[in-house]
């Protein structure tokens, strides 16, 4: 099992806190904040030319990380993005949707992956809600909600207000079957749990930096796979980045790039892909399978410790199910989480309970504390 030890200074947050709030927001690690640091130290004293390609090499490692992360088929089905949301509506918009046809999406996912898809309303495009079933997806109960207008499913791959772990494999198997398309936001589990973007029959996959993969605000990634480019709605969003030769500013040749990097419209936002960029390399230096192994272990012992205590849990916690965040059940869910504040654990009020999530650096001893603290009234 991994020592959480040598990484804890990286998070000097611990020294405060026991914090579980990185279905939130993370804290950033040092070696981002110190990445980020250099990055901005260096655009005060140089001109931009200067140091232009030194940090080309590294966005352009980002984007290989992240591919390497999600078992990509290539870097050129990645481009780097604001956040989850803006690679969500790239999707929307981007996808050969007509009016009549319907997008499913489930109830009680997060806006992020379901305003997008209401946004087509006015193109005849239906959004269609699945109920949810202890906690989050019923496979049976989607396929009996598919009929002959549905043209593609949208889903989180963990619920983020039950801790719930869809299973995205066997959804994308019924998409291929249906021939239908299959968009993911996975914010909610990359850097914690592994993720095969090949595996599931991904079309579209948006995720940001500021939770599991603890990096900076205001970063993230697409992820469009390779052989549905063409098939895309050219030019829903376009930029000057977005089209071959797009350093021939006055040529006007408006051919778009044959790469998700035509979804890339501009000047990025470059500190935070190299805040991201430092994070992702640590969460890669102590390797994903490692750090689900290690997160699923202290959430497990959440639930036995918690059960053991009377609590009930806001999903099913069958251990197909699990993921990083574990939703207990409490009565006033604000003041709980304002005692365990006093008591130096940041746990947040989310649905019917408090939701506890924590990460590879947590302790045994940080998540034992929870229990008692919730049993003072």
């Amino acid at each position: 099992m991994l020592d959480p030890t040598p990484y804890r200074p990286l998070f000097p947050i611990t020294e405060q806190y026991a914090f579980f709030d990185h279905a939130g927001v993370s804290p950033v690690n040092t070696r981002s904040v110190e990445a980020m640091r250099r990055f901005d130290e260096s655009t005060a004293r140089l001109p931009f030319s200067e140091i232009y390609e030194e940090y080309g090499k590294t966005l352009l490692n980002l984007r290989e990380r992240i591919a390497t992360l999600i078992n990509a088929r290539s870097v050129d089905e990645i481009v780097l993005m604001p956040n989850t949301g803006t690679g969500i509506n790239t999707a929307a918009l981007s996808l050969p949707l007509r009016a009549g046809e319907n997008v499913l999406v489930l109830d009680g996912d997060f806006p992020a992956n379901i305003y997008p898809w209401m946004n087509l309303a006015h193109r005849g495009v239906l959004t269609k809600f699945v109920p949810q079933h202890n906690g989050g997806l019923d496979l049976d109960l989607l396929q009996s909600r598919i009929d002959s207008h549905t043209r593609a499913i949208a889903l989180s791959t963990v619920m983020f207000a039950t801790g719930f772990r869809n299973d995205l494999i066997a959804v994308g198997q019924l998409c291929r079957e249906r021939g239908l398309f299959f968009v993911v936001d996975g914010i909610q589990s990359l850097g914690t749990l592994p993720f095969d973007v090949q595996a599931a029959n991904v079309d579209f996959l948006a995720c940001g930096s500021l939770k599991w993969l603890l990096g900076p605000i205001g970063s993230g990634f697409l992820y469009v796979r390779d052989d549905l480019i063409e098939d895309l709605v050219p030019g829903a969003y376009v930029g000057a980045g977005s089209v071959v030769d797009a350093e021939d500013f006055l040529d006007y040749n408006f051919t778009p790039l044959p790469t998700a990097a035509r979804f890339a419209l501009g000047a990025p936002n470059v500190a935070g892909a190299i805040g991201l960029h430092a994070s992702l390399s640590l969460i890669q230096e102590v390797g994903v399978d490692n750090i689900a192994e290690r997160v699923l272990a202290l959430v497990g012992l959440a639930i036995d410790d918690l059960q053991a205590r009377g609590y009930r849990f806001s999903a099913s916690t069958a251990i197909e199910h699990r993921s990083g965040i574990l939703i207990v059940e409490v009565d006033d869910p604000p003041a709980v989480s304002a005692r365990l504040k006093a008591a130096g654990i940041i746990a947040i009020p989310r649905g019917k309970g408090i939701r506890i999530a924590p990460h590879f650096y947590n302790t045994e001893e940080e998540i034992l504390r929870i229990g008692p603290t919730l049993d003072r009234r």
